[in-house]
């Protein structure tokens, strides 16, 4: 078996100038590019040329048409990445369906977590079907029982249904594609509305002014098709482009991260994009011997995004490859979200990581993007993501609503043509970030320089640990479901933890003094945090009423955060044990 070509022998490229991803495929149909899928090993599995999968997509959506489904009709499809899930995926496309990316057990601590984010995804989407694969049909005909849902079927047995005489009409490019649900609550989840024109537009835009593909070009991918940067930027956009891409499912990649660069390295891919933590996970695997047999000289776009960049671990990524032929300039940060579809800025090619060395206390008193000099005591590196794409206006406003000049900290707002139609069913929460004129309040906070933008945090809540997108609010949840505790007793941030990544912290409000009572409380905490999230979240035991509150008296996470890092709260005794110092610099590590 080998895989798709790199290079189209007959068929001219088309730049995604499509009206929908269905008249896509129809085109890349002509030619013999495609996607394949790799095993853990490394070994290829799956062929499917854009011919097959468009041939295998008008099958699909027949034989799911002709189970009665009405034009419209939202279909969960739980995203592996597979080539049951692309086929799955635009079988919704031609049959003017509305497909629906849920997520698979990878980020999850359990089954019990897993069954609630799916059941809780399906009733907000209105989902009136499911199709998954077959290693998840019980856990998601568990999810699905007592929805009343049309079909809960597995990818393998749409084959089995019949076909019938079904005359498809495609979604146009003023109908609804997909949901998006990447970076949404697990417990009141938000299914971005993504439009056929927003994403054919967002496509375009990646393809000509972000990535510049160009003859020769190879994408690789091991991102989850259920998050948006997997799904637009690792294969609707490749689709649009009539381009071969290679694919290791996200599984394979978190157990053997150098499969991913051996990929690479094999195909003499040129294109890949993964968030930070990637990055640093297989420069942490990597040794002398594995590096020494990679090539990856025609790694021209290493595509950073999905969560704040970090700089020296960008950095220390280029050095322990630099021998296998990587180039740091191939770095691109950029930055965007799912309510854009996916990309807004990208870095100009080329260039690699850029940096602005800035006082750290100064971006949040006074809010300004001060340089840094021979005296700031801590300072902060900022990273460049780039200048917006052509077709988005974008502006950093700040409290009044007022546009902020250079290098002061504001909240970044967005308009284009590849910005959400709104919350899935959600008006309220719509108006609450996108108002009458377009402009969507993004929630993150930046600051421009030369016209390029800077993100320095997020002025929603929004904690992103490893990728993973949570909101504090489940968080919190978890610790409200413990018999006695009251829901304004806790609040979920983050800090900074021994290498400036994210960290998930809880500050819990606690009467009791009694110090076993308060390690079983910190103990049962963070089980059911893992148990119902899948991550690991330190507990810090506040003093009653030490938690700051709003004007209207609600708990404040900002205000929390700020407090807890200027040491204006400390954790009492029966905290976590840290390993490390996260907040005191002054005091001992694991003292507080």
């Amino acid at each position: 078996m080998n895989p798709t070509p790199t290079s189209e022998p007959t068929l001219p490229r088309r730049m995604a100038d499509f009206e929908t991803l269905s008249e896509a495929l129809d085109y890349a149909a002509n030619g013999e590019c495609g996607l394949n899928f790799y095993s853990m090993r490394g070994e290829l599995e799956t062929v499917l040329p854009y011919a097959e999968l468009q041939k295998n997509a008008v099958d699909y959506a027949k034989r799911l048409m002709n189970q009665g489904l009405k034009r419209g009709d939202r279909v969960a499809l739980v995203a592996d990445v597979s080539a049951d899930f692309c086929v799955a995926f635009f079988a919704c496309q031609y049959a003017g369906l509305i497909a629906v990316p849920l997520p698979i057990p990878i980020s999850f601590g359990g089954r019990e977590g897993y069954i609630r984010q799916l059941r809780q995804q399906l009733e907000s989407s209105g989902a009136s079907s499911m199709l998954m694969p077959v290693v998840v049909v019980e856990l998601s005909e568990e999810a699905a029982a007592g929805l009343g849902l049309r079909m809960v079927i597995s990818y393998p047995d749409i084959l089995d249904l019949p076909v019938g005489d079904v005359a498809l009409q495609p979604s146009t490019s003023t109908e609804t594609s997909y949901l998006q649900y990447s970076s949404g609550s697990t417990r009141f989840p938000h299914g971005v509305t993504i439009l056929q024109s927003a994403a054919v537009n967002n496509c375009r835009l990646n393809a000509v002014h972000g990535v510049q593909i160009r003859d020769g070009d190879r994408m690789m991918s091991w991102l989850p098709f259920y998050h948006d940067m997997g799904l637009v930027g690792g294969m609707l956009t490749l689709v649009m482009t009539q381009m071969s891409v290679d694919f290791l499912p996200t599984e394979y990649f978190a157990r053997r991260p150098m499969m991913w660069l051996e990929i690479m390295s094999r195909n003499k891919s040129t294109i890949c994009y993964a968030p930070g933590f990637g990055y640093e996970l297989v420069s942490r695997r990597a040794n002398d011997q594995r590096i020494a047999e990679l090539d990856l000289s025609a790694w021209r776009v290493a595509g950073l995004g999905a969560e704040m960049i970090r700089a020296p671990s960008v950095r220390e990524f280029a050095k322990v490859f630099a021998p296998a032929g990587f180039r740091a300039e191939a770095f691109v940060p950029s930055y965007g979200l799912a309510e854009c579809t996916l990309a807004v800025s990208f870095m100009p090619l080329d260039v690699g990581i850029e940096v602005d060395i800035v006082d750290e206390a100064a971006l949040s008193d006074p809010g300004k993007a001060i340089p840094a000099t021979d005296q700031t005591e801590k300072i902060r590196e900022v990273v460049n993501c780039g200048i917006p794409m052509p077709e988005f206006d974008v502006v950093i406003r700040d409290e009044d609503g007022q546009s902020c000049p250079d290098r002061d900290i504001g909240t970044l707002y967005v308009r284009g043509t590849s910005v959400m139609s709104g919350y899935h069913d959600d008006p309220e929460t719509t108006r609450s970030v996108l108002d009458d004129e377009g402009w969507l309040d993004t929630g993150d906070m930046a600051y421009f320089l030369n016209g390029a933008i800077y993100i320095v945090g997020r002025a929603k809540d929004l904690i992103i640990l490893n990728g993973q997108n949570l909101w504090p609010q489940d968080i919190e949840w978890s610790v409200e479901q413990i018999e006695g505790q009251r829901n304004d007793e806790c609040v979920a941030i983050s800090v900074p933890g021994p290498k400036g990544e994210e960290v998930a912290m809880l500050l819990v409000q606690t009467r009791t003094r009694d110090l076993e009572k308060r390690s079983n409380f910190v103990k049962e905490v963070k089980d059911r945090i893992r148990k119902q999230l899948g991550i690991n979240c330190l507990v810090a035991l506040v003093n009653p009423r030490a938690l700051p509150r709003t004007s209207s008296g609600k708990l404040s996470r900002s205000k929390a955060r700020e407090a807890f890092l200027s040491q204006l709260i400390l954790p009492e005794e029966g905290s976590d044990p840290f390993s490390w110092d996260i907040t005191h610099p002054k005091s001992s590590a694991g003292k507080h």
